[in-house]
């Protein structure tokens, strides 16, 4: 299959841009002995998994559900971390998964037991109280009155029997400059209780594949906590996993004009890319320039009812007319995972580009996938 023979709206997986990202990754494991995990809520097309399963160490979860996907298409080291577990779901749980990471000591004493006597590691998840992503607080599991981990103040060191590591996560899309600074304040604030661990838990939010992402630095941090405790250290990135590796193919119905031009699409902000609204930000589109750049602006939404439904304003080179495709860059990471139907927009068909330039249709949806979510 060709690129225009691509339905669309159709998520895009480049293979080749993929194994490069892995390559990165793999190199610090080699380097350094770490093990680096895939933090499947920002990527789980399986599809990938037996390639990804080539370079990394495992899988972690955040739920029930993802914990059985990386146990079942994965099959490596799997983790898991939740704020809190259900009963009717913990003992599934702890079958397959290796680490079960608790949030508090009331969640720790409550299943501690079942995880020891299975021969699983209990780790316990701590915060820092470090925060260093600036004056945006919706991705800071640092911030004031933050649900994540145990604080020093809240620290029970009679409790910790039992527990073999220690986990922190404060960083979303950050270097490793930022994880130094983090790494002293878990030192300074839970340094007590390393010797008597085994491992720790780097979290993700490492934006290891970033082209100007420090390595050296990062590879520093993870040797002097193994050098100094003698801890086995893990990292669960997400999005450095299959950052850039994959797009959003979209093409253009209709063009109007209300004070600006408005090109709509059959591709949605709200439904297909939801995080342009949430956290905000303006994904990338190939051939285009920001407002200024070039001659012809405009301004992309999509078809739901939605006011805010707009991907942002973009220029080109020349007008947009139906029928023209358009590419979205970084369209793999938390994109897919949190797509939906409102609406009744139909999902993005998903497809591989090979390493030999083939494009090849893994899924498409239609509608009985959206009449059976609510069924």
């Amino acid at each position: 299959m060709r690129f225009e023979q691509l339905p669309t709206p159709c998520y895009v997986i480049d293979e080749a841009l993929l194994e490069q990202n892995l390559k990165i990754l793999n190199g610090v494991i080699q380097r350094t002995g770490c093990k680096i995990l895939l933090a499947q809520k920002a990527f789980s097309m399986t599809a990938m998994y037996p390639l990804i399963g080539k370079y990394l160490s495992g899988t972690t979860a955040s739920g029930l559900f993802e914990a059985i996907l990386g146990h079942e298409e994965m099959g490596k080291e799997n983790h898991i971390y939740s704020p809190a577990y259900r009963d009717d779901e913990i003992d599934e749980i702890i079958s397959v998964c290796d680490h079960i990471i608790f949030n508090s000591f009331s969640q720790l004493e409550k299943y501690k037991e079942k995880v020891l006597h299975s021969g699983k590691k209990a780790g316990l998840r701590i915060n820092p109280e470090c925060s260093t992503q600036g004056e945006s607080s919706i991705y800071d599991p640092c911030a004031p009155v933050s649900r994540f981990g145990v604080t020093k103040e809240h620290i029970c060191p009679e409790l910790l029997e039992g527990v073999s590591g220690l986990h922190f996560h404060t960083l979303c899309q950050q270097n490793s400059d930022d994880l130094e600074t983090t790494l002293n304040a878990v030192e300074e604030k839970f340094g007590a209780w390393l010797p008597s661990m085994e491992w720790i838990n780097f979290g993700g939010g490492h934006y290891i594949t970033k082209e100007d992402y420090d390595i050296p630095r990062l590879e520093a941090c993870i040797k002097r906590i193994q050098d100094k405790y003698g801890l086995e250290v893990y990292l669960e990135p997400g999005e450095a996993v299959a950052l850039n590796a994959g797009h959003l193919v979209a093409t253009v119905l209709d063009t109007i004009q209300n004070g600006m031009e408005v090109a709509i699409l059959d591709t949605s902000a709200t439904c297909h890319m939801p995080d342009v609204l949430e956290m905000p930000y303006r994904p990338s589109l190939f051939g285009s320039g920001k407002a200024g750049e070039k001659p012809f602006l405009y301004r992309l939404g999509g078809q739901t009812c939605l006011s805010c439904d707009t991907i942002g304003d973009y220029s080109f080179d020349q007008p947009l007319k139906n029928g023209d495709r358009l590419i979205f860059g970084n369209m793999a990471v938390y994109t897919m995972v949190k797509n939906n139907t409102f609406n009744g927009m139909p999902l993005p068909a998903i497809a591989v580009k090979k390493r030999d330039g083939e494009y090849r249709i893994l899924h498409q949806f239609g509608y009985q996938d959206f009449k059976m979510r609510l069924a």
